[in-house]
């Protein structure tokens, strides 16, 4: 599986993903700079967490202009598989890659903890490495994670499997007591309508080896391996 990280001013899981990449995969992947206007042959590219351009202006909103995006969105309508993660998913929003909008969360505070999230689907190559309802743990680090979206919308997305994730409480309740920042049905997750486009605020990477805490997130890495070879 060839896989490729995009690297914007301001971006700090790059990094992290890159490794969480490295260990599935056996192979680091490419690290491509927003300036870049062509992205080689790859079967993933992700578009990871941080504070792209400091966050000027709305989360995800300048990095959504950055020449780079323009082919991620070309290769993601042309079937490639894309991951934004926490600002990745804010990008992903923004370029309309994917519905909605992320806000401020609920208690206009800053997040960063371990959350517990159910898996809705499980038939995307993202997250063909889980279970259906099956709860996992994987951190959440940020400002804007709440996710709004008009009720049509989230018909639409709950009707055609598309909610990936739900922040639920560790036995597997989906409520407000488990939503950490006002998320509409405590969606954690999106798929784009073709199964091909993840969004999600909280961190697979941050709990993808042991010596982190965790391994939750690491099956999303190793079901891509397996999805993509």
């Amino acid at each position: 599986m060839k896989a490729a990280v995009i690297v914007f001013p301001g971006s700090n899981c790059d990094r992290d993903v890159a490794v969480a990449l490295e260990q599935s995969v056996g192979s680091p992947p490419l690290m491509l700079w927003h300036r870049e206007t062509e992205v080689p042959e790859v079967d993933l590219i992700v578009v990871p967490g941080g504070f792209s351009y400091g966050d000027y202006l709305r989360c995800g909103a300048m990095a959504a202009h950055s020449p780079v995006m323009r082919e991620v969105r070309a290769r993601a309508d042309a079937g490639v598989q894309v991951l934004g993660i926490c600002n990745g998913f804010q990008v992903l929003t923004e370029t309309g890659m994917l519905p909605g909008v992320l806000m401020h969360n609920a208690a206009l505070k800053f997040i960063c903890k371990d959350v517990h999230l159910k898996v809705g689907n499980d038939s995307s190559a993202f997250t063909q490495g889980y279970d259906r309802d099956q709860v996992i743990r994987v951190p959440i680090a940020h400002n804007e994670g709440n996710y709004f979206a008009d009720d049509a919308t989230l018909d639409r997305l709950e009707g055609e499997d598309r909610v990936a994730f739900r922040y639920c409480a560790a036995g597997g309740t989906v409520d407000d007591e488990a939503n950490p920042n006002g998320s509409q049905r405590n969606i954690a997750g999106i798929l784009n309508d073709r199964g091909n486009v993840l969004g999600m605020m909280p961190h697979p990477e941050r709990l993808a080896d042991s010596q982190l805490g965790g391994t939750d997130g690491r099956a999303m890495f190793d079901g891509l391996l397996a999805a993509l070879g």
